[in-house]
């Protein structure tokens, strides 16, 4: 009994699916590269990582900047759903305390985005996509302010300022990226009303020594050299 041949159908769905794991391989190497070179990073390489040919780049990417919009439509979808988490919170201040950890977690968590977003900026200017999260976190900062929780000379921009500071520690990599939850909650008691207890921060500082090899990039040599006392003057020839 011989096998039935395979209908156009039977073709086309496997093409289908190879195409849409070519572009997630794309999207996934992309935000990699971006992560290290910023978004002038290489194609030919995102390509090459993908295990794709710079053709295949092209057909799904006709420019970077058409690769930039896909993955600035993926961040915006992880970030919308940060609201529901919001709307969920039992009042404005843990409202607050969500989204400053989740925004500082996703870019720590992906240290591509803040490239992707300030090109975004020059890519379109008046993309307003962002407008409604605004709206909802300008409604929060109000009402945390009406319940005394939060200090009434903060405002919305602060907040986005400052999460997006301890955010940035994912660019740095190393000994920083562990800290961010401990430098936002200093972050969080600078926020709360003067009133209001201060929990205990956590996770530890920093030693001096591992801030200095973070800060450096120092190799395992390096750090053990920079924990040796210095050495003394050598002796002058005769001495």
């Amino acid at each position: 009994m011989t096998s039935p041949e395979p209908t156009q159908q039977d073709g086309v769905q496997p093409r289908r699916r190879d195409a849409r794991q070519n572009r997630e391989r794309l999207l996934l190497e992309a935000r990699a590269l971006i992560a290290v070179h910023g978004v002038d990073a290489s194609l030919e390489e995102i390509a090459r990582r993908a295990d794709v040919g710079v053709a295949t780049l092209y057909r799904n990417f006709p420019t970077r900047d058409d690769l930039i919009r896909a993955l600035h439509e993926i961040a915006l979808a992880e970030l919308a759903t940060v609201k529901d988490e919001i709307a969920a919170a039992p009042t404005a201040w843990d409202g607050i305390v969500v989204y400053t950890e989740r925004v500082a977690e996703w870019l720590v968590a992906d240290p591509a985005l803040p490239f992707i977003l300030k090109r975004m900026e020059t890519i379109d200017p008046t993309l307003g996509k962002g407008k409604d999260f605004q709206a909802v976190i300008a409604a929060l900062v109000a009402q945390a302010k009406r319940d005394g929780a939060l200090r009434p000379d903060v405002d919305a921009v602060d907040l986005a300022v400052l999460v997006t500071m301890v955010g940035s520690l994912g660019t740095l990599g190393g000994g920083y990226t562990g800290q961010w939850r401990r430098q936002l909650s200093i972050v969080l008691d600078g926020l709360r009303s003067k009133d209001l207890d201060r929990p205990k921060l956590p996770g530890r500082p920093l030693g001096a020594r591992e801030f200095q090899a973070a800060v450096h990039g120092l190799s395992r040599r390096g750090k053990r050299a920079a924990t040796r006392p210095p050495a003394g003057p050598a002796s002058a020839p005769g001495a």
